[in-house]
């Protein structure tokens, strides 16, 4: 990398010196400046590689400015940093054209490795629509820990496409927020946004949900319904618990994303679709891959850009910040004024959170309603906590288990789950296809996709194997292990 001159605009004296003395010893010319006229004069002059800016500056909003830097040198580079460690911040700073943002207080060896970054980098940022992130509105995303920090940035590098994304993380850690931020603040914003959870819907319905259905597909199909990919059109489909979709769906979701078009059930000409998917899931599709249970060509089209949100335990720092929020919230609903004192606040902030940020929401919302006093004491936090029912500890899968326990094992869950009513018709039928198709792809995939070799190992008949291959939708490659 050759030396360059860089300019830094920062009202702190501190920061000019640290940024100074770091990038002096690697070769650079630093001019440090603390207000945005100084800086603007510099850029106007022509003086300057590259641009590092704080947002709050005495004169004038670093953020303001960059539009301004991009018009007359559209090729210099603008590094962002802000205290103001918020959603909106990031997303602004990258609409406006950033190379990259920052959050006070920031690592200096990272600051480094993006300056780097962007002295070689030989593509300017694309910047988003001018009116992306404009307002001022209530804030999608509470907290500003590292942990939050990341995942801004990479929601902020997402705004402008329409990349498929895949959110994980425990119940409760706001994955839906996340995909209605993705939304709302996206190129797509004017359009619709759909919520489907595939949890809560019966197998049987999952396709016609999906995709529709004609009068008289099936009993009961009196009229044409429209399924959630009708509805989203031009929008974002949010497909939440992606993990508990069935296999048969599975197969048709992955078509449709594979060609663009899509059939409702009982119809015949294809409907083009035009929806940014975002999904989302509790559980580790790796290990529902290995299992069988989710198509693996699937998890590749869907995890584009994977995003991980933290449980609330490993974020605790933001915990007053969540409270404050939900009393405001509270209290614009008409629910008497509270606040919390200091060792309630720290005794709610060493509390494990098995249910997350909706958990913390729940017991904050019950504060407010159920209590008098206007300030809430340890004692009044400790009674609530110790009321809380302690969360279900993650089994762990026998090592050693036979096939057939671990069948037995699944369908008593699968029984289980649907407390006192039964399962749908047809049950025998649909645990059969579920172990067929696992079944039927590791034997092609261990005779590397010679289907005499894999009926043989089966023992099944060459053209019945080809008949399921053909109902399972299994893509047969050969020559491939």
């Amino acid at each position: 990398m050759s030396a360059a001159t860089i300019l830094v605009a920062d009202d702190d004296r501190a920061i000019r010196t640290v940024l100074t003395q770091a990038l002096a010893r690697l070769g650079h010319e630093v001019r440090t400046t603390g207000n945005a006229s100084t800086l603007w004069r510099w850029v106007a002059d022509g003086q300057g590689d590259l641009i590092i800016t704080d947002v709050v500056m005495p004169d004038e909003n670093g953020l303001d400015l960059i539009p301004r830097i991009k018009k007359i040198r559209p090729d210099l580079r603008v590094i962002v940093m802000s205290a103001q460690n918020t959603l909106i911040t990031a997303v602004k700073a990258a609409e406006r054209g950033a190379f990259e943002y920052l959050p006070k207080p920031f690592d200096l060896k990272e600051l480094v490795s993006v300056v780097e970054r962007a002295l070689n980098s030989n593509t300017p940022p694309a910047a988003l629509p001018a009116d992306a992130g404009e307002s001022d509105e209530q804030l999608p995303l509470i907290g500003r820990s590292p942990a939050m920090q990341e995942i801004y940035r990479v929601l902020a590098r997402l705004m402008g496409t329409d990349l498929t994304v895949t959110i994980t993380g425990e119940s409760g850690t706001g994955k839906e927020l996340v995909a209605r931020a993705l939304h709302d603040y996206g190129k797509r914003r004017n359009g619709p946004f759909v919520a489907i959870n595939m949890a809560a819907i019966p197998r049987e319905l999952i396709e016609s949900e999906l995709f529709g259905h004609e009068k008289g597909a099936f009993t009961g199909a009196t009229n044409r319904s429209t399924g959630r990919f009708e509805q989203a059109q031009g929008g974002t489909l949010f497909l939440d618990e992606i993990g508990d979709m069935p296999l048969e769906a599975q197969t048709r979701l992955l078509r449709v994303l594979q060609e663009g078009e899509y059939t409702t059930v009982g119809g015949r000409t294809p409907i083009k679709t035009d929806v940014r998917i975002v999904a989302a899931t509790h559980r580790d599709l790796r290990t529902l891959i290995r299992q069988g249970l989710f198509r693996e060509d699937l998890f590749y089209r869907l995890c584009v850009v994977p995003i991980r949100l933290p449980p609330l335990r490993e974020r605790t720092e933001d915990v007053p910040l969540l409270v404050r929020h939900f009393l405001n919230q509270c209290s614009a609903q008409g629910l008497p004024v509270k606040s919390i004192d200091q060792p309630a606040m720290d005794r709610l902030k060493r509390y494990r959170w098995p249910g997350n940020v909706r958990e913390l929401e729940n017991l904050v919302r019950r504060l407010a309603a159920l209590y008098s006093q206007e300030v809430i004491s340890l004692d009044v936090i400790e009674a609530e906590l110790a009321d809380a029912t302690p969360a279900a500890q993650p089994v762990e899968e026998p090592q050693g288990e036979g096939l057939s326990s671990a069948v037995e094992r699944h369908l008593k869950d699968y029984f289980a789950a649907h407390k006192d009513g039964m399962p749908s018709n047809g049950l025998y039928d649909r645990v059969l296809r579920e172990v067929e198709r696992p079944l039927i792809s590791l034997s092609l995939s261990a005779t590397r996709g010679n289907q005499i070799k894999a009926a043989q190992l089966l023992g099944l008949n060459r053209n019945t194997l080809r008949k399921k291959i053909r109902d399972l939708d299994i893509q047969v490659v050969r020559g491939l292990k």
